[in-house]
């Protein structure tokens, strides 16, 4: 059964809604659940919660709906947490489903979505690596794949990261010399690139190798990856005893070398994994409140690295509870191994096992291993949670410390919670935006980077005060049209601004305009010899100007906001050139799809040789007909 989506479910979906007062009240948020009540089934389903305004504030699933919410009424029975909740609750949104696996699965969809206020959230900022062996072509190719698997091949992953990704990738170059060029430099070559002459490719696209010979290299790789790697070991050794008893002594030479580095990739696995089999390994760890989880990914035995998670929102929450809501958030974009690996038993183990399969497709095993190979590889991963977990509350630690220094340099009332971080990006005023990057005290927040295209007609191009102006004014004149009561955690504690007085006082001004006068603004900017001393000045509102000494830790942690900014900024900046670069004129005639823009260019050559073009001219164009013709004519003659 595929995995279910909300708009399956849009004819059974019924909103249910009290109204009372926009401040928490325990009788109101229990009214507006007990009106619910009156009219939910007994079957399984997906509840969501919201406040007054709308906001989501909590998606649970359930066996029965009408058990599941009648538990919210209980309040006396309740956690302080589903307290809070529950006197924030104005309205509920109700989807049934078939079952209560369906239920889960769908639960997981809409928490990934949403994101609510009191549900376990799986912070992950990067979907995982796959690597990719090409099947649509005589030559596959090999290569490094993210995103939706579209692609016709054979699908290798997830890796823990790009790390691990590239390892294995250099591991099947060396081993199996396949080819990872795009399909369009392959066949343009007219003799071997370099990585045929550093033994890392076969040279298929100038035929030092056939098609029947390649084959054979893309059966062992498959085999490799498979966990089958004493087999191909066993296989290249028997070739290169033979290639020498023939006296063939360049060929047992690569032969020899290949063995090697297999040899090399077997000693390497940082992890003994053998007779594991494909497993994703799990073990929670839990220490002053904060949870941590490390995974490993096995694939044929094979450590495809590890990786370690801190769900958030885990306050009061159980850690059986954060363990089921962590996994099933992880498997919405990864499809599960066939054998899950858990360091302890689940009441919801089995119920998630079916939920993965029926997602997946194919059988999916939660167990807890008792012994053997499987125990070992256990062992280490509960040893790697902790140690991960340890380091991660001392890097807590030290960032508190800073957040600490950040609010008594600043003269903040206590540690900002939020920061954000701006910069402009332009070359002489082209493909100019703004950038905005926000850190906290668990480190940079790259979700919520963004980037301000200038668009106002008013700014001057390259006028930096302008564009500035321009980003503070979206920026705040949206989160005061959103967010007016400022506790939906997206307004700043403390703004940076990477330049001088000038830029401050622009930022300040847009504020004052909005009336926001309680934001701290602090202008970053390079001292007198440009940085190179690493004396940054910090201007602030009242006309102060501020340095630190160079050792400082605080000095270098808001010189790395800044810098971060600046790289956001630049790379921004660059993806928007590079768009501009390859942008036609054709692209803003209306109806003008890629296949005709594709017939116009082939005809005519040019963009330019198309504006200049008659409409005669046009209408004797391939595959365009007498009213597009028509309307490219008008579009550039018209004005």
């Amino acid at each position: 059964m595929s995995q279910p989506t909300t708009d399956r479910f849009n004819e059974e979906k019924a909103t249910f809604a009290i109204r009372g007062a926009d401040t928490p009240d325990l009788e109101a948020g229990v009214a507006a659940i007990r009106n619910v009540l009156k009219t939910l089934p007994q079957r399984s389903g997906v509840y969501r919660m919201h406040d007054s305004r709308g906001d989501i504030l909590y998606i649970g699933k359930a066996r029965s709906l009408k058990q599941r919410v009648a538990n919210y009424t209980q309040i006396n029975g309740l956690p302080k947490r589903l307290q809070r909740m529950v006197s924030q609750t104005r309205s509920m949104t109700i989807v049934t489903t078939n079952n209560e696996a369906e239920a889960l699965l769908l639960e997981a969809q809409l928490i990934k979505r949403y994101r609510p206020a009191y549900n376990v959230l799986l912070r992950d900022d990067k979907s995982f690596p796959f690597i990719l062996l090409r099947a649509d072509t005589d030559f596959p190719r090999v290569q490094k794949h993210r995103g939706a698997r579209r692609a016709v091949g054979n699908y290798y992953g997830p890796f823990a990261s790009a790390g691990s990704v590239n390892n294995t990738l250099n591991a099947l170059q060396k081993l199996f010399l396949l080819r990872s060029c795009t399909d369009g430099f392959f066949k343009t070559r007219d003799r071997p690139c370099l990585l045929y002459q550093i033994k890392r490719c076969s040279a298929p696209c100038v035929g030092r190798i056939d098609k029947a010979g390649y084959a054979e290299l893309v059966s062992d790789a498959k085999d490799f990856l498979a966990g089958k790697s004493t087999q191909v070991q066993a296989k290249l050794g028997a070739q290169m005893q033979a290639a020498a008893e023939a006296m063939d002594f360049e060929l047992a030479a690569l032969l020899r070398d290949r063995l090697r580095a297999l040899t090399f990739v077997q000693g390497t696995q940082a992890i003994n994994a053998e007779g594991v089999g494909d497993a994703d390994v799990f073990a929670l760890a839990c220490q002053d409140g904060v949870i941590g989880i490390q995974a490993f990914f096995i694939r044929g035995g094979q450590n495809w690295g590890h990786r370690s998670f801190f769900p958030t929102h885990t306050n009061e929450v159980p850690e059986e509870e954060v363990f089921v809501s962590f996994l099933t958030q992880f498997y919405e974009e990864v499809p599960p191994a066939r054998t899950i690996l858990l360091d302890r038993e689940l009441a919801e183990g089995e119920l998630l096992g079916q939920a993965l399969g029926e997602a997946a497709g194919y059988k999916v095993a939660l167990s807890v291993p008792q012994r053997g190979d499987r125990r070992r590889l256990m062992d280490q991963a509960k040893r790697n949670a902790v140690e991960a977990l340890e380091r991660r509350l001392a890097e807590s630690t030290t960032q508190a410390k800073l957040l600490r220094e950040v609010a008594d340099l600043f003269e903040l009332p206590e540690p900002p919670a939020r920061i954000e971080i701006y910069d402009n990006s332009h070359i002489q005023g082209t493909h100019a935006l703004g950038a905005m990057v926000v850190a906290g005290p668990e480190g940079f927040r790259k979700g919520e980077y963004r980037k301000f295209n200038i668009r106002n007609k008013d700014t001057v191009p390259g006028d930096d005060f302008g564009m500035m102006r321009e980003v503070f004014t979206r920026r705040f004149g949206r989160a005061q049209a959103e967010d007016p009561d400022r506790d939906g955690g997206t307004w700043p504690d403390l703004v940076l601004i990477d330049g001088g007085r000038g830029q401050l006082n622009a930022a300040r001004a847009v504020l004052e305009d909005l009336g926001i006068e309680d934001v701290c603004l602090v202008g970053v900017a390079k001292g007198p010899h440009h940085g190179r001393d690493g004396r940054e000045v910090f201007h602030l509102l009242d006309g102060r100007e501020l340095t630190l000494p160079v050792n400082a830790p605080v000095l270098f942690y808001l010189q790395r906001l800044r810098d971060e900014v600046h790289r956001f900024a630049i790379g921004a900046h660059r993806e928007k050139r590079a768009k501009a670069i390859g942008a036609s004129p054709l692209d803003e005639v209306p109806g003008i799809g890629p296949a005709r823009k594709k017939a116009l260019l082939m005809h005519f050559g040019t963009a330019r040789a198309v504006r200049n073009a008659s409409l005669e001219d046009l209408k004797r164009a391939p595959g365009v007909s007498q009213g597009v013709a028509q309307q490219v004519y008008d579009f550039f003659h018209a004005r």
